[in-house]
């Protein structure tokens, strides 16, 4: 046999390999609820977005009913740059007012979210966008006046999002909620943990731009594997996490207390870290567990 057949031979034996690796995650995960959480920088990356898009519908051809939440923070600061208006944060939450909240709608809902949908049915699989204000799915009240029209999720609708999934779509949903008094800008790692408990969701992964929780934030090699919720409690109580990581750890507790089993930090700019994560043993990423 030539070398060249010999390699072609080598490659298909490597998939062969990865394709019996996956076999009983995949048996394990079919039918089971998978939130996703896609924010950061593997958001802004056209062809990183085009491979976690391929990655979830690959989720969804292997039978898993996958919501997918989304933010878009930097798509946010970029158009109120553009709109001359300030870009402030208060621990780690956008302040949002009047004017801000409009473009917050525009980028989240006109822009972001139908770019979502578009390239996810460009796969062949129907995707539906919505935004969490519609049938009210996503229920929010003030934090506080300094945050202006900054909204913490107080109830879920999950009828929606059923629907959607039940008829063999895949929701995609803005971080965008109803308020008392109109719509609410709401974290979306928040949402993301809110709509998991709500959907009584196996498994909530967050795609953002890190490896995970880092034990030091200026060293990447300091990726912590694996947290009970005990653990990520304290490491949150302790005061020493970054400003932008606390939304989303607190988050993730919140998810655990009300009932989801596993939660993953994922790098979306890692090629197939989704895919990695739930088809191999290894996994990457940090996973949340319970106690």
């Amino acid at each position: 046999m030539e070398e060249r057949e010999m390699g072609e031979l080598q490659q298909a034996l490597t998939k062969a390999e990865v394709l019996t690796e996956a076999l009983p995650w995949i048996n394990k995960m079919r039918g089971k609820t998978i939130v996703v959480k896609y924010g950061g920088s593997a958001m802004e990356d056209e062809q990183l977005m085009t491979q976690v898009v391929g990655d979830i519908e690959l989720l969804k051809l292997m039978g898993m009913r996958v919501v997918l939440v989304h933010g878009g923070g930097k798509a946010i600061s970029a158009m109120l740059k553009q709109l001359n208006l300030p870009v402030k944060f208060k621990d780690g939450l956008r302040v949002t007012d009047d004017a801000t909240m409009e473009a917050v709608q525009e980028v989240l809902i006109g822009k972001v979210n139908q770019k979502l949908v578009w390239s996810l049915n460009e796969y062949g699989h129907n995707a539906v966008g919505i935004s969490g204000a519609d049938g009210k799915t996503l229920k929010a009240a003030p934090i506080s006046p300094e945050l202006g029209r900054v909204g913490h999720i107080r109830e879920v609708s999950p009828e929606l999002i059923e629907t959607i999934l039940d008829d063999d779509y895949i929701p995609v949903i803005a971080s965008v909620a109803c308020g008392p008094d109109g719509f609410f800008n709401v974290n979306a790692d928040e949402a993301a943990a809110a709509v998991a408990e709500a959907l009584h969701a196996d498994k909530l992964i967050y795609l953002t731009d890190v490896d995970g929780l880092l034990a030091d934030v200026n060293d990447k090699e300091s990726l912590i594997r694996s947290l009970t919720k005990t653990e990520t409690r304290e490491i949150l109580d302790s005061g020493e996490l970054d400003g932008g990581m606390v939304p989303k750890i607190r988050s993730i507790l919140e998810a655990m207390d009300r009932g989801v089993s596993e939660v993953v930090i994922l790098n979306g700019k890692a090629p197939h870290s989704l895919l990695l994560e739930i088809f191999t043993d290894a996994g990457v990423g940090t996973l949340f567990t319970q106690d």
